[in-house]
């Protein structure tokens, strides 16, 4: 994973989801880091979640249960 900062994966977010929030978004990011941070597990596999994709989806979720795909390499994780 790439890693990013909360503020900096929230900007590109909204740029390319215009009827996003920012404000919103950068909280939803902020609460799945707490959670991936304080030991949170995907809740379909048990593995640690993303949280990137946990704030954009809803739920608790992998890399590979949200997308579907294993290959991370190339896709962002958020950071403090």
């Amino acid at each position: 994973m790439v890693e990013i900062t909360v503020k900096e994966f929230a900007k590109m977010y909204v740029k390319n989801n215009s009827e996003e929030k920012f404000d919103k978004v950068k909280s939803n990011l902020k609460t799945a880091l707490k959670r991936k941070n304080a030991g949170a597990v995907c809740n379909n596999c048990g593995e640690p979640i993303w949280a990137a994709g946990s704030a954009i989806v809803g739920f608790d979720g992998c890399f590979t249960c949200i997308t579907g795909e294993s290959d991370d390499s190339e896709d962002y994780e958020v950071c403090e």
